[in-house]
């Protein structure tokens, strides 16, 4: 074999191998993507079909006047991007979801120098779970975070920055409880 052949094949067989590899790499990324673990519908027999989301009242003593509302819509969106369900008014929908939220009070939470350093503000809805379907799946219970903030500022200060946050959390939490069996 020659210095020029052996140089041909050589570079043949890099070719060749690097085309294996990436055969291999986008194999490998597609089996590691279509195994990954998600969320959507989760826990959801096939014959369920469609979800009633209602409105959460809001009957804490203290009430934030945009917490009803953008958490009502933030729950009707992931349900309605996360899972296979269609959203309807109907009252015959496969799932029923309905709560209120319950409390949401302010309290203390750190102390600095004899004086309050960090509030806490607790947030709990009460969530009723009712399939059409299966009567023994209906549920209700409650579903509370906390969120910290500093005691400088005043609660309508505080919601400002932590609204977002407290829906987009509240949300999570909730649909965990409604569609993942953990």
């Amino acid at each position: 074999m020659t210095w020029k052949n052996y140089k041909a094949t050589l570079l043949a067989v890099r070719k060749k191998l690097l085309a294996n590899v990436i055969m291999l790499m986008a194999g490998g990324w597609w089996l590691m993507a279509s195994s990954c673990y998600t969320f959507k519908d989760v826990s959801i027999p096939q014959n369920i079909k469609t979800v009633k989301i209602n409105y959460i009242d809001n009957r804490a003593r203290i009430v934030n006047p945009q917490l009803s509302q953008r958490l009502t819509d933030k729950l009707r969106q992931k349900i309605v991007n996360q899972t296979r369900l269609t959203q309807t008014n109907s009252d015959e929908a496969d799932y029923d979801i309905s709560g209120q939220i319950t409390d949401y009070y302010v309290t203390t939470s750190g102390i600095s120098n004899q004086q309050a350093a960090t509030n806490r503000l607790n947030v709990t809805v009460h969530i009723i779970f009712k399939n059409r379907k299966d009567d023994k799946a209906n549920f209700e219970a409650d579903v509370s975070r906390t969120f910290d903030f500093s005691a400088s500022l005043s609660l309508n200060q505080a919601e400002s920055s932590l609204t977002d946050l407290v829906v987009t959390n509240m949300t999570d939490e909730i649909f965990n409880r409604i569609f993942s069996n953990w």
